[in-house]
């Protein structure tokens, strides 16, 4: 081949290699196996998956010889790179100015080489599967396509290992914007959350100065007004959650008692006395993510009972375990949910135009930021309800 053909192929060969992100990437024991399989199979002392970079070749892994880095010029790789084939054979007795060559370049003296190029998807050579012998001998054809086949494994380990830097790159940079995002999000809300308080102190004031002046359409808007600024200093808070909910899922997994877990979230409607929880009293949930899975609960229970206008609301909370999940339950003897709904609760800044026992409108948030921390939990959510009768939130999370 043409020297200045392979001068014009080296850049675009190197700017592939560099891609694959492959040297000094450290032992892996995958690419091991290949060249002891290679070693075996092809009846020969020696196996190595050898790196070319620029002026140097370095091993990705090597079988029965000790060597680190060689020099590139006049080895059996540099051969095999430009040689255009797809299994490159040789031996000294027929080609003996490449041995010679070579003598001086590796630790042992070889007088048989096999190497097949590994070729990127634009086919430039980024490195070499090779064997070598220190005496002449040949391969039969099954010895052939055995390293034919264990160099495309070889390649294959190399794509996986390119697609995982890339993603690796991208969520990088998804990660920094979302962090953007989130930082963009705590100021506009701080911004519209500053003027609704004015908005609703005056407004107040206003109605309470002028009540004996406002007529009751008046004071009907008045109230509108109110109730509307509420609403939407809830529904920025809420995004604000949604947004900050990944946070938790950074949190460290432990060791849960679920009963102490339950108690606790519990004890915070103990004030009032038409509230009855039941819940297990003996179940150990083992390496959770307590802070992830305590928001799930707190959302559901509160959820159960905002939307419950029954005098007596009551949450009964269920537990059973399988070989690969935690599987719990939430009950309520509530308001119930339409059947064609369940689907649409659970999708972000979804409502279904209901109010809550106190008149407040919900955001459409809450049950979102419940279906991303458990799928992010590795499990997912479902819902059984009817309407006047109460709901069941099933859901399940990973368990180890």
């Amino acid at each position: 081949m043409q020297q200045h053909y392979i001068s014009s192929k080296e850049k675009s060969r190197r700017a592939a290699l560099a891609e694959y992100a492959i040297f000094n990437s450290g032992e892996d024991k995958d690419y091991d196996q290949l060249t002891f399989l290679a070693a075996q199979i092809c009846r020969v002392p020696v196996a190595k998956i050898s790196i070319i970079g620029k002026n140097k070749i370095w091993y990705k892994s090597i079988y029965g010889a000790q060597q680190d880095r060689i020099s590139r010029e006049n080895t059996f790789c540099e051969h095999t790179i430009w040689a255009e084939k797809k299994i490159l054979i040789i031996n000294s007795k027929e080609q003996p100015i490449i041995f010679e060559k070579a003598k001086a370049i590796y630790s042992q003296e070889y007088h048989f080489y096999a190497g097949v190029p590994l070729l990127s998807e634009n086919s430039h050579a980024i490195a070499v599967f090779c064997i070598f012998d220190t005496e002449i001998r040949s391969l039969d054809q099954v010895q052939k396509k055995s390293l034919l086949a264990l160099a495309n494994q070889c390649m294959n380990l190399f794509e996986s290992r390119k697609q995982k830097t890339k993603l690796q790159h991208i969520q990088r940079k998804l990660k920094q914007k979302y962090k953007e995002l989130e930082k963009f999000a705590s100021l506009v809300s701080h911004d519209i959350k500053s003027p609704l308080a004015n908005i609703i102190s005056l407004t107040e004031l206003l109605k309470e100065e002028n009540k004996k002046n406002l007529d009751e359409q008046s004071k009907q808007y008045l109230d509108f007004l109110v109730e509307s600024s509420y609403s939407l200093r809830n529904y920025v808070d809420g995004i604000l959650k949604f947004y900050r909910s990944d946070h938790i899922l950074e949190k460290d997994f432990e060791d849960v008692h679920l009963p102490g877990l339950l108690k606790k979230i519990t004890d915070l409607y103990s004030w009032d006395e038409k509230v009855e929880f039941t819940y297990p009293d003996s179940e150990l949930l083992k390496n959770v993510n307590k802070a992830a899975l305590t928001q799930v609960f707190m959302n559901l229970i509160n959820n159960a009972l905002k939307y419950n206008s029954k005098t007596i609301r009551k949450v009964d909370i269920g537990f059973e375990t399988t070989d690969t999940h935690y599987c719990f339950s939430v009950s309520d003897n509530g308001n119930g949910i339409e059947k064609e709904n369940f689907k649409k609760i659970f999708k972000l800044f979804t409502t279904l135009d209901v109010k809550d026992r106190d008149g407040n409108p919900g955001s459409g948030i809450g049950l979102a930021t419940v279906k991303k921390h458990i799928e992010q939990m590795q499990g997912n959510i479902d819902v059984i309800s009817k309407k006047g009768k109460g709901s069941t939130f099933k859901f399940k999370i990973k368990r180890p």
